[in-house]
């Protein structure tokens, strides 16, 4: 209850601990908007097939967020953090 009394929504909360999660977004939004606009051009091309482009698109590029998200994570806590606690311990 803390955290919503600061004035801080819970998206940019999330957003600050995994930056990715933006970026996904805005990927998915974008491939979907351009995929949407060139719908009027698609020339013989299905509208069933058109849309499952659209939709592989899409998720292609937010399992990659999600991807590069993980290897982030897993970057802050398995290099970065026991770097800081050895130069922790050394000061010591």
């Amino acid at each position: 209850m803390s955290d919503y009394e600061e004035g801080e929504s819970k998206f940019w909360r999330k957003a600050k601990e995994n930056p990715f999660v933006p970026v996904g977004m805005a990927g998915f939004f974008a491939i979907v908007g351009y995929r949407l606009m060139k719908l009027k051009h698609r020339g013989d091309t299905k509208m069933s097939v058109h849309l499952i482009h659209m939709r592989v698109a899409a998720q292609g590029f937010v399992v990659g967020a999600i991807t590069m998200g993980v290897i982030y994570s897993m970057y802050k806590d398995y290099v970065v953090k026991p770097r800081e606690a050895k130069q922790l311990a050394a000061q010591k």
